[in-house]
């Protein structure tokens, strides 16, 4: 395998040379070595420059950090400081952003890889459609990889052979072959790949990477962005259409995700929490970069988003490259001889030998996906043909989230609907619930475990052990005859009534000191309670003074911004928020013609004094 090597301006040793992977549409890899101030747009330069692409603003590298979280690989930033995982690197060369209309892709080669996309997208469940769209598609495969129908060369479940979707039905694959002998016959491969594109592009899934999450009634719902706007989809229906015109501000706090827009002249909040807050940093990248590339003319207008409200920050980021139209007129430009499209052997294999040899059928299946395939109780294809998981679906216990890759680190995205009330879990979490009861028994096995030797006095249930001598039957003595050997003995009746003065003058000095520091006591706890006033009141002085500072810090900030035309960009960032524009409209501006009025009737009543 070619290796090579980038350098970059700085002067970096040869041992600080990384290895990086990447795997393409077709499941093959190619490999470079970076340094570590390599950009991202070098190494997808790299793989352009592999397959001799022009129209290279349709595609993106994504990778997998240690989390299981997908992320796009941003071209201006260095690589190494994206990539959390260890070394050697490894990333997927996908498609990143779907072409409104695939008719304006000027070149062939384009056209292939958006076609190797779509099919990756049928067999992962991405690409939803009814049964005649479904076998019209599959069909469409058939053709760009084998060619006509031959009967001496294909045996009757040839189509068996193909892994197009989820789940293949006898009846669906029956539809395929029809399709493939009938309406199809003397296409060429780029003729049957076009079809399908132009097909494919008027379904509602055509160009939605799903990301599960869950609306504000706790119901399970996939987000996605397309060429026309923000989606939201609940199993295999829409439910909201939002197009990129009516989208003022897409923001996220926490695991919160925000669709701030306008629908029918009303202002219109959606709200969404995702599993992580990386997955709702990354759905909000996601959705920022979808509308700077379909929205904008150009790519001047692009402007820095923050993801927070009008004085924090909070997390910024901006999309950089071209838009849709930029590219769509670059590429009308391109005057160039057409570069070679190498397709994948299916295309020569004519016989049914060949279909059965195993390293062919190895080559013309993806790898496994990162989402297995249907478990029991699971089905992809309802009985009228439309692609959809039916409701009783319990998610597998291996089944990643989108946004979370399994084993092949890249398919991680698909339309679910799922089980246990909505609930979307990730393996983690079904690990951990099916052995919560192990963990149980053995906690209650170590709680039951008590030591003999311990001693704890308040658990004793034994009396004060005492010593002998006497003193347990003196404790059981008779009182009148205690008395009477008193009384018997005039020297102890003396020491007696000594000892009993001797304790009344104690007692009388006890309440004395008692009384004077009751008097003391009494002091101190009104002096303590004056202390504590007093802490009270300068706390709450502090607390005053802290807020009219603020206030007389931030109430010149907003004469600035709602009375002044200063053009700065923090200013003119603050001004476009949805919630300053709120403000503005709905409480300052009445308020400001309150006073107004106010004002001019005290200054008519003065001149008329």
């Amino acid at each position: 395998m070619k290796m090579l090597r980038f350098r970059t301006s700085s002067i970096r040793s040869l041992n600080q040379e990384i290895q990086c992977t990447v795997r393409l549409l077709d499941d093959t890899e190619i490999s470079c070595s970076i340094q570590r101030d390599t950009k991202g747009q070098f190494l997808l330069d790299h793989v352009c420059n592999h397959y001799s692409l022009l129209e290279k603003d349709y595609f993106g590298i994504r990778y997998v950090d240690p989390e299981k979280q997908r992320h796009w690989l941003e071209p201006n930033k260095c690589i190494v400081k994206q990539m959390k995982s260890h070394q050697p690197y490894t990333m997927c060369f996908r498609v990143k952003f779907y072409p409104h209309e695939p008719m304006k892709i000027k070149e062939e080669l384009t056209r292939y890889l958006l076609y190797l996309q779509l099919k990756r997208d049928l067999y992962h469940g991405r690409l939803l459609c009814p049964f005649a769209e479904a076998a019209y598609l599959g069909a469409c495969v058939v053709q760009a990889e084998l060619g006509d129908y031959d009967p001496d060369e294909h045996p009757a479940d040839y189509i068996g052979h193909f892994k197009l979707f989820p789940k293949q039905t006898l009846k669906l694959e029956r539809r395929i072959m029809e399709i493939h002998r009938t309406e199809l016959r003397g296409q060429c491969p780029a003729l049957a790949e076009l079809n399908l594109l132009q097909r494919a592009h008027t379904l509602e899934t055509y160009g939605v990477d799903p990301h599960p999450c869950k609306d504000f009634t706790g119901s399970t719902a996939f987000l996605g962005f397309t060429a026309t706007g923000f989606v939201v989809f609940q199993g295999n229906k829409r439910i909201h259409l939002l197009k990129w015109a009516d989208v003022s501000k897409l923001k996220f706090e926490g695991k919160t995700f925000y669709v701030i827009g306008i629908q029918k002249e009303k202002k219109l909040v959606l709200t969404f929490h995702t599993s992580t807050p990386a997955a709702c940093k990354h759905l909000w990248k996601c959705g920022v970069e979808n509308q700077a590339f379909y929205k904008c003319a150009k790519s001047s207008q692009i402007r820095t988003v923050s993801s927070s409200n009008v004085f924090f920050k909070g997390s910024r980021f901006r999309y950089s490259g071209r838009v849709a139209k930029e590219v769509i007129e670059a590429s009308s430009k391109i005057q160039r001889d057409p570069p070679a499209v190498h397709r994948s052997n299916f295309a020569q294999s004519r016989s049914y030998n060949s279909l059965s040899n195993k390293h062919l059928i190895m080559n013309m299946e993806p790898l496994l996906p990162a989402l297995p395939g249907p478990i029991e109780g699971e089905e992809l294809t309802t009985e009228c043909g439309v692609m959809a998981l039916k409701d009783s679906v319990h998610l597998s216990p291996l089944r990643p989230l989108h946004g979370q890759a399994g084993p092949g680190g890249e398919e991680g995205g698909q339309f679910c609907v799922p089980g246990e009330q909505g609930g979307l879990k990730p393996a983690s979490e079904e690990l951990q619930t099916h052995s919560e009861p192990e963990d149980q028994e053995a906690e209650a096995e170590e709680a039951l475990t008590i030591s003999e030797l311990a001693y704890s006095p308040c658990a004793s249930m034994l009396p004060t052990p005492v010593e002998d001598g006497g003193g347990v039957d003196l404790l059981f003595q008779s009182p009148v005859k205690l008395l009477k050997e008193l009384h018997a003995d005039r020297q102890l009746e003396a020491e007696l009534e000594e000892e009993l003065g001797a304790g009344q003058r104690a007692e009388g000095a006890e309440l004395r000191a008692a009384a004077a520091g009751g008097a003391l006591g009494g002091g101190v706890r009104r002096l303590a309670g004056h202390a504590q006033t007093g802490a009270c009141l300068r706390s709450l002085a502090r607390l005053l003074l802290v807020g009219l500072g603020l206030l007389l810090v931030l109430l010149p900030l907003l004469l600035v911004l709602l009375e002044s035309d200063i053009d700065v960009s923090f200013l003119r960032d603050i001004r476009q928020t949805p919630e300053f524009q709120q403000f503005h409209y709905e409480y300052y501006c009445p308020l400001r013609r309150w006073l107004v009025c106010k004002i001019n009737v005290v200054m008519e009543k003065l001149g008329a004094d």
